[in-house]
């Protein structure tokens, strides 16, 4: 029997998850290393890929909105009686996509606010109370735990479709297309370039006011008497 390949990831979507990839890697990497100026900068550049994807989950193409892939719970029996039959991310991948972009989200904000008192002060730090700051610190340093054991449950996910399921989910995120059976399937439309400037400006923006632009200038140190 024939078979054919369907684009089901677009490029904006496929680029987003492997840079997501890389920064979330750098950000957890200079966090042991004490680099903490790279760890901001990682930290800023998720933020904005997040924003960018929670945008382009509206705008985007097909199987990238989030409404397509939605996990409802009709779509979870489904999926679980082995009656579920899709394109993009099935309900419970769906499930941990969702887990995945709440959790960063979450530490890359609560990231803006923290104040270690020693090597790093988030950019939105002096816009919080210092209480605040301690709080929001400790549940930044708290919930890389989470994010640990959220990327062991995504790469077990990962290996089990691969080698027990012979579904291949790597591949499709690098080429965009998967393959069907014969029956005529419609490639993702939408997401077009105007929307990925859309995105990609709103993205801009959030770090930009995530960075402290619209904070006022701290005040000038004393000056240096010389006594």
């Amino acid at each position: 029997m024939s078979t054919q390949s369907v684009r089901v990831w677009d490029l904006p979507l496929r680029l987003f998850h492997w840079l997501l990839l890389i920064c979330v890697a750098g950000a957890l990497v200079t966090i042991q290393l004490k680099a903490m100026d790279w760890h901001g900068r990682f930290g800023l550049a998720v933020l904005g890929l997040l924003v960018f994807r929670l945008v382009w989950g509206v705008i985007g193409s097909t199987h990238a909105r989030f409404w397509s892939f939605a996990p409802w719970p009709r779509s979870l029996v489904d999926y679980l009686r082995g009656r579920w039959h899709g394109l993009g991310h099935n309900p419970l991948g769906a499930l941990s996509v969702f887990a995945i972009l709440a959790v960063l989200l979450f530490q890359s904000v609560t990231g803006l606010f923290a104040d270690d008192v020693i090597a790093f002060t988030g950019p939105l730090r002096r816009a919080v109370s210092g209480d605040t700051a301690s709080q929001l610190t400790s549940w930044h340093m708290r919930m890389e735990y989470v994010i640990y054991g959220l990327i062991a449950l995504h790469l077990a996910a990962i290996a089990f479709h691969e080698l027990i399921k012979r579904e291949r989910l790597v591949k499709p995120m690098i080429t965009g297309r998967k393959p069907v059976g014969s029956s005529p399937v419609q490639d993702a439309r939408g997401g077009g370039w105007i929307a990925f400037v859309i995105a990609v400006l709103v993205a801009g923006a959030a770090v930009w006011v995530a960075n402290g632009a619209l904070l006022s200038p701290p005040p000038p140190p004393p000056p240096d008497l010389g006594w």
